[in-house]
């Protein structure tokens, strides 16, 4: 009795059909949502770009103030310490 010979499938090949079959099943956006979303992404990121530019620049001023011992700075610095240790302890006993 003879053996049935079973072809095996290159990797390859198995590997291709198969991204072919999953990618028949996306859902694709539009044109007009894919534009939507591309508008939502630039004005995101340029708005942060912008913010994170001015607190750089803030932080730079109120650095640069406080090493060349700039009282007004200082007490800036102090201001901002002790409000972020009352925020801390209220949003703390908050998740208790």
């Amino acid at each position: 009795m003879a053996k049935a010979k079973v072809k095996k499938e290159n990797a390859i090949i198995r590997y291709l059909r198969e991204t072919r079959s999953e990618l028949k099943k996306v859902n694709w956006p539009t044109r007009e949502e894919t534009w939507r979303l591309t508008q939502i992404v630039i004005v995101i990121t340029v708005t942060m770009a912008i913010f994170l530019w001015l607190m750089d620049v803030l932080l730079d001023w109120w650095l640069r103030g406080i090493l060349a011992s700039d009282p007004w700075r200082i007490g800036l610095a102090l201001a901002v310490l002790a409000a972020s240790i009352v925020l801390a302890i209220v949003f703390g006993r908050r998740k208790e």
